[in-house]
Formats: C-alpha cells, structure tokens, sequence
C-alpha cells in the first residue's frame, strides 16, 4: 500500500466506528424499518431503476448502509473497501438486520483480484469515493473486469467543479483547487469528520485527487465502456459550500443564491460493450 493509502486508511479507521455511532448514519432506522433505504440510495432510484435478481458489488462502501439499500431492492449485492474497521461496522449492521452481504477488504483498483472478474451485472459507487484515488484510469480497469458483457456502471459523485472549490469562503464560489487528475494530491489536515461527534481524529491528514469529467468519461471508453447517461445536479447530500447552501426536504443541499452557477453532484451509467 503506498503512502497516501496508508494515510488515508488510518484516518477511515478512525472515521467508521464514530460515523456507525451518528444519528447522520441512522443505523437504528435500518434495524426498526425493513424497508428503510439510505438517502443515497433513494435519491439515486430513478435512474438505478430495478435491480432485483441482479448480481452487484458496490465498490469502496465505507459502513454499508448504501450496500444494504442495494440488498433491499433486491440484489445479490456483495461490498468492497479498504478500511478493515468500517467493513466491521457494514458486518455488523447486515447481521443487525439479518441480511447476507458479502464483504472483502481491499484497494479498490485490486477488486477483480479478491472478486469473481466477468460476473457483475451491476458496479455501484456511491457519492465521495473517486477523490481518493490517485487515477481514475486503473479504476475504470478494474470496474470493466468486474462487469459481464452487457453489465452496467452506476455512479453518482461529487462533481469535479465543486471539488475545485475553495469551501473556506462563505461569501463567494472561488476556485482554487485542481479540476483535472494531478500527480500529486491536495493534501488536508483535520481533526474532524463530517457527521456530529465531540471526538477528534488522531490521524488528521489525508491524501484526495479531482478528476474531470473527460478524464473520467475517456477512462471508461477506453476500457470498453459505453456511457448511456449524464446527469449533472445542482444538489449534493452534504453542506459542501458552509454558509451558502440550503438543506430542502429531500436531503440535499443547494446553494441559496443562483444554484445554477455551479453543477454539485452528477449521475454517470456506463455498459459494457
């Protein structure tokens, strides 16, 4: 594992037992409502459409509660991640609701080494996940290994521009940070994480890389990929932008001024051909 990875690792350590504990995580709502579905998860339902009877694996899945939606839609849903204690919690939390999820721990760019390559009909990632990786390249790699012919790619992410911005000012939309895949990261120092918690991080510094939609989308062509959607969202599920945005009935927030300036979030499917 190199550096950056290592970094990282420690701080999503730290990050699962305290995001598993939060009301922002609503394990409770999994375990009291059969049918509960993540916010993720239910803001991506229309173009996810259905997906029962379909094998999936959700790739870099954190404390599994998007890969427990996915099972409660009705797919053979098995998840991956590099964090041995966040996958402790995703355990936990299908054993919580007595629901059979399959979960391996590794670096996403090795999943169709620990995984059956050629079987998925379905490669699901969830928002905030593409900022880790060094290069989206091996990435779109790995998810063409992992998909059978005709299998699909469903991605919702933050969107590169917001990526871009700098979050520290609450008075303007400033762009300071790169657009485009560099080699070397945006390196961040913080001792908190994004859901309510009065406990601070020990590893604070952690290692993220943008990447544009033309790099992404030419990754994915270039492993035999077909788009067949782009969607591009004036929401995100978090206060990415402190102080400008809104938070509406649905759970995502949008900026309280001109929303139209800025894409937040996009939804990108893909299949194989």
């Amino acid at each position: 594992m190199n550096p950056s990875s290592q970094l990282n690792q420690a701080n999503w350590d730290e990050r699962a037992p305290l995001h598993a504990a939060s009301q922002d995580y609503q394990f409770d709502q999994y375990v009291q409502r059969p049918a509960h579905l993540s916010q993720t998860v239910q803001f991506d339902l229309p173009m996810l459409g259905n997906i029962e009877g379909q094998r999936a694996v959700h790739l870099q899945c954190h404390i599994g509660t998007d890969t427990l939606s996915l099972a409660r839609l009705g797919a053979d849903v098995c998840g991956l991640d590099f964090s041995p204690a966040s996958l402790a919690q995703a355990r936990r939390l299908a054993t919580l609701c007595a629901t059979p999820i399959d979960y391996h721990q590794a670096d996403v760019y090795a999943a169709a080494q620990v995984l059956p390559a050629g079987t998925f009909d379905l490669v699901y990632t969830g928002i905030g996940a593409l900022c880790w990786l060094p290069r989206i390249a091996p990435w779109a790699h790995t998810v063409a290994a992992l998909l059978k012919p005709g299998g699909r790619l469903f991605l919702r992410e933050g969107h590169p521009m917001l990526w871009a911005v700098n979050e520290g000012h609450q008075d303007r939309l400033q762009l300071d940070y790169p657009y485009f895949e560099c080699e070397q990261p945006t390196v961040w120092q913080s001792d908190e994480t994004y859901v309510a918690t009065s406990q601070r991080l020990a590893n604070t510094q952690t290692h993220e890389w943008n990447h544009g939609l033309g790099e992404l989308i030419t990754a994915l062509m270039a492993n035999g990929l077909q788009l067949t959607a782009l969607v591009e969202h004036q929401s995100v599920p978090w206060e990415a932008l402190p102080g400008q945005m809104d938070k509406g009935a649905d759970g995502e927030w949008r900026l309280r001024e001109q929303p139209a300036r800025l894409p937040l979030s996009y939804t990108l499917t893909a299949v194989k051909t």
